[in-house]
């Protein structure tokens, strides 16, 4: 399989070699994106078997590590729940992603079911994100003041990288205060609810991004989705309050949501590089802009799940459901040229791309 330069080089390298890639003015590769179309029409398919059982099991791994966590005699024991809880939640979490991309007719129930069981539970339900990650692919929107998941954090000042870990720390308060108390109080003024919709709705990076009220079906959707995050906000702070669940308790899954925050926002910083400076690019520069962490290496599979160490391939495929990405990416890595674009968005491990942000960050000084 051909790898990238990049995947030859030693992580203190690795900045370097990415530091040369430019942006602005790249032209599109027509052999990579053709070979991405024509190598893949098979690949569109959602494994229905596989969506469910993987979703199920990992939610049902969390609770229960989240139930050991919660109740565990032992700190250890509570511990290692906790360590559980969070990768397999994160795990079940990102199909959020999924369900943003699919045609829910090849997959049905599939998001209510999804939403039952781990978006309500977790105050993360899917109108979060639907709607939001699309514009995020829009091809004119992409790395603009108009995509709220996209800032240039390798352009920005150092300070903004902590505060950007900081603001996922206190995420499950935030999620709490807008689903038990903002909910409610914007059902009666008018006002705050268009201040929700706008500003609070969506699980968005760019502060200057401003959603709009949701239309139709999705209306609908946004509807019962909200109503039912509410009324387990409102529940868990009420039995909590009221002495029925222990602090503890609590204070566990608090962290345990946080914990997975953490994990997605550290995953977020090297999704991309980051380096667009507001303009549009085309699709390779896009491409050029996000990240793959390919096979070898088991790491990725716990801070990149559910296909999510495809992230440049996933750029140019959307639709490819995550397990098929690894096999997208095989042919993809054997059919084109070294030359190719294609081999310059793949990347060996997490720390250089880290480091690299961090390096552009302290020239911003």
């Amino acid at each position: 399989m051909t790898q990238s330069l990049a995947f030859e080089l030693p992580d203190a390298d690795v900045s370097a070699t990415v530091a040369r890639i430019r942006l602005s003015g790249v032209p599109d590769d027509r052999a990579m994106l053709r070979a991405a179309a024509e190598l893949t029409r098979d690949l569109h398919t959602p494994n229905k078997a596989l969506y469910w059982t993987d979703c199920l099991l990992s939610a049902a791994i969390g609770y229960a590590g989240m139930a050991t966590a919660m109740f565990a005699a032992s700190p250890w024991v509570a511990v290692i729940g906790g360590v559980i809880a969070v990768l397999a939640l994160y795990r079940a979490e990102l199909f959020i992603h999924e369900i943003t991309h699919l045609k829910h007719s090849l997959l049905p129930g599939f998001r209510f079911g999804w939403n039952m069981l781990v978006g309500i539970p977790l105050l993360l339900p899917s109108f979060m994100y639907e709607g939001i990650h699309t514009i995020h692919h829009a091809r004119t929107r992409y790395g603009t003041d108009q995509d709220p998941e996209y800032l240039p954090l390798a352009r920005m000042k150092p300070w903004t990288l902590p505060l950007f870990l900081l603001v996922s720390v206190l995420m499950p308060i935030g999620l709490l205060l807008r689903f038990a108390l903002l909910s409610p109080l914007s059902l009666v003024f008018p006002k705050l609810r268009r201040l929700v919709v706008a500003r609070y709705s969506g699980l968005q990076i760019n502060p200057a991004f401003e959603r709009r009220e949701p239309e139709g079906e999705f209306r609908r959707q946004w509807f019962w989705q909200e109503l039912g995050a509410s009324l387990f906000a409102i529940t868990l702070i009420g039995v909590t309050v009221a002495g029925i669940l222990p602090l503890r308790a609590f204070l566990a899954y608090i962290a345990i949501v946080a914990a997975s925050a953490v994990l997605n926002q550290v995953r977020t910083l090297v999704a991309h590089l980051w380096e667009n400076e507001g303009e549009p690019l085309t699709v390779t520069a896009q491409y050029l802009d996000s990240v793959n962490v390919p096979e070898p290496g088991f790491l990725p599979y716990l801070w990149a799940p559910v296909g999510l160490r495809y992230h440049a391939l996933h750029h140019l495929l959307p639709a490819v459901p995550y397990h098929s990405l690894g096999e997208a990416h095989r042919r993809l890595a054997a059919a084109l040229d070294p030359s190719s674009a294609y081999h310059k968005a793949n990347y060996p491990t997490l720390s250089g791309l880290v480091v690299k942000l961090a390096q552009g960050t302290m020239r911003q000084r």
